[in-house]
């Protein structure tokens, strides 16, 4: 792989559910085998890095996140030697691979909790966190507000409470415990040693727990962060850690450090305000929430997405916009869990191909590595009847044929049933089908991409708002080293007028980057362009050679 510290900056990341992905020995569950099979698929794309979700061993009550062996595969994925051999087989595809360190909390089944509660002068027992009352932090909100009515739980073999910030049965370690800071930075070496490119980093802002705060971002928690980073940098150069702080721009701004702490971080305020302008059909929420976003290290970088595994989180909202949020994209209330909406793209969208096709320009046109998930690429579905977030974790879609492709099990033994209605449905919405028709929505985001990695402005450039008068229309350039690309978006369902000053660039022409087109030259006067309904154009400033007019 090429040695650029700065890799990550110039990526496109795509979210991959091993379970679901592909199963390649024919049991219900997508495994690291069947996800090797499907690589060339991946580097066809156009991925640069694999994001997995958790592979480790796991009772799988939060979905993996509930670890109980850090340095295992669950044995419905493969072995370590199958995670072995799929970073070397990315590596030589030029993928790389990012997993999951969860470090807030384990299962209640690891080994570690386990002693921990069943001996009270196990050095184990200090490596969680216990009290004898529930009445300690009272001042932390609840995360998961839908089934949790505390973050103290009684353990009847402890005979004591044990803190937790989500489940009941993810007990959170105890960062004041040296030997846990010791032992987490461990499990980070072992995936190092096995090759992988860096860690998204689970729930950070939560490691420490302080009387009279929210326990939330405490001083304490950046230190170890910042040792955390530092170890990677000093003993594995060229990796990469991704945080995942759920919080206002302002408060993940500080996990960047001095470019000494998270080299990303998740902007998770922007993602809702991109369906929020869709629908409203107003560039406000997207321009006031990037206006509100601080300048970073030169050296980090924020990753965006549209969707992810979770649900559409709307914690980072006001009251008001979350009712608007659960009044447009969320009627049925099957739609909704805990703070959010646990919908795709495609159908958030209507199916709407335009709409769709509108977000994509967004999330790979706005400042960040754009951050994919699996099954996005072809308007796959989801299914708002399976329990917790599971109906947005359903089987990759790869043909028509039985079980969509993703396996040959009975279907009565998949982890979960494969989309089948009559919108979604595997039938149509397939990889193999969509590779075919060369106007599908595989074909034109694999096109988007390949477009949008011909310019570095994408990845690195400034952003600047051009706005014009109609505020259905969102205008911006991204600008890097003399390279200027200006983005111009129709949010609204109807045609509309763009008018935008762009004498700033006058004699530059614009060439619309889809097929090369030259536009008319940029005059002192303002310069005009009619949108149809949620059309968008990404524009090369070009500044003519002398001597040379426009044909």
């Amino acid at each position: 792989m090429e040695q650029d510290p700065l890799w990550f900056k110039k990526a496109l990341i795509y979210e991959v559910h091993i379970r679901a992905f592909h199963d390649s020995n024919a049991d219900g569950h997508g495994d690291i085998p069947g996800l090797i099979e499907k690589l060339p698929y991946l580097q066809d794309l156009g991925v640069d890095c694999l994001w997995l979700l958790p592979h480790y061993p796991s009772p799988l009550r939060d979905d993996g996140y509930d670890i109980a062996d850090y340095y295992a595969v669950h044995p419905d994925y493969g072995t370590l030697a199958d995670f072995q051999r799929l970073v070397e087989a990315a590596h030589q595809r030029g993928i790389r691979v990012i997993t999951e360190l969860v470090v807030n909390h384990t299962s209640d089944q690891h080994p570690w909790f386990q002693e921990s509660r069943r001996d009270p002068k196990s050095p184990k027992r200090d490596w969680y966190v216990w009290s004898d009352t529930d009445d300690k932090y009272k001042g932390t909100r609840i995360i998961f507000l839908d089934t949790e009515r505390s973050n103290w739980t009684w353990d009847p073999v402890a005979k004591q409470y044990f803190w937790h910030r989500f489940f009941s049965h993810q007990p959170d370690l105890n960062y004041d415990n040296p030997e846990v800071q010791e032992a987490m930075l461990d499990v980070m070496r072992f995936w190092l040693n096995m090759g992988v490119d860096g860690f998204r980093c689970d729930a950070v802002p939560y490691l420490f727990e302080r009387e009279g705060t929210n326990c939330e971002n405490l001083p304490e928690t950046h230190a170890f962060l910042k040792r955390l980073r530092k170890t990677i940098d000093t003993e594995y150069p060229n990796k990469m850690l991704l945080a995942e702080a759920n919080q206002w721009p302002a408060d993940v701004r500080v996990y960047f450090g001095d470019g000494d702490e998270f080299h990303m971080g998740f902007h998770f305020p922007v993602m809702p305000r991109l369906f929020m302008a869709v629908r409203k059909e107003d560039r406000a929420p997207i321009v006031e929430i990037l206006q509100q976003t601080p300048e970073i290290p030169e050296n980090c970088q924020w990753a965006i997405f549209l969707r992810n595994h979770d649900e559409l989180t709307l914690e980072m909202v006001t009251d008001e916009d979350r009712d608007y949020m659960y009044r447009e994209y969320a009627m049925d209330p099957r739609m909704r869990i805990n703070l959010g909406i646990r919908r795709r793209l495609a159908p958030l969208m209507d199916n709407g191909r335009r709409r769709i096709e509108l977000m994509h320009s967004l999330l790979f046109t706005l400042p960040g590595t754009p951050v994919m998930y699996y099954g996005d690429e072809i308007g796959m579905g989801d299914n708002i009847y399976l329990g917790d977030r599971n109906g947005v974790r359903t089987p990759m879609q790869w043909t028509g044929d039985r079980n969509a492709g993703f396996s040959r099990a009975d279907n009565a033994r998949l982890f979960a049933p494969v989309i089948a209605d009559p919108v979604y449905g595997y039938q149509g919405i397939n990889v193999e089908a969509q590779d075919r028709i060369k106007t599908s929505l595989l074909h034109w985001v694999k096109r988007l991409i390949k477009v949008r990695q011909r310019y570095p402005a994408f990845a690195l450039g400034k952003l600047r708002f051009v706005n014009p008068d109609n505020h259905r229309v969102l205008a911006f350039t991204r600008e890097w080293q003399g390279q200027t690309i200006l983005i111009v978006c129709n949010l609204s369902r109807y045609a509309q007028p763009a008018v935008i000053d762009l004498r700033e660039w006058e004699g530059y022409v614009p060439v619309e980057l889809m097929g090369e087109t030259p536009f008319p030259r940029i005059s002192s006067m303002p310069y005009q362009l009619s949108m149809g309904p949620y059309m968008f154009l990404w524009f090369r400033l070009e500044k003519p050679l002398p001597g040379r007019t426009q044909s």
